[in-house]
């Protein structure tokens, strides 16, 4: 799968909502994209603060649009790769 195809069923993925054959293909780009790896803990770290009722951290909110303009304008280069990490946990 490539990462725009990801990018496609990630929410559902990580809600547990795609068909099994689906899930693998995810499970696997996952295994060897930094990129993808990345936006999993974005969301993860958003979901977690929605569950807390509190407010997403402003880094994570900011790499969850980066990656939605990426999606929307791959031909601006790919910065994902430039050192950024994934958010900490508070």
């Amino acid at each position: 799968m490539s990462c725009m195809q990801v990018a496609r069923v990630l929410q559902s993925y990580l809600d547990g909502e795609t068909d099994e054959i689906t899930a693998r293909r995810v499970a696997a780009h996952l295994e060897d994209c930094r990129r993808c790896g990345l936006e999993v803990a974005v969301y993860r770290e958003i979901k977690q603060s929605l569950a807390r009722h509190e407010a997403p951290a402003d880094e994570a909110v900011a790499r969850l649009r980066a990656f939605g303009e990426t999606l929307l304008h791959p031909d601006r280069g790919d910065d994902a790769d430039s050192g950024a990490q994934p958010p900490t946990s508070a």
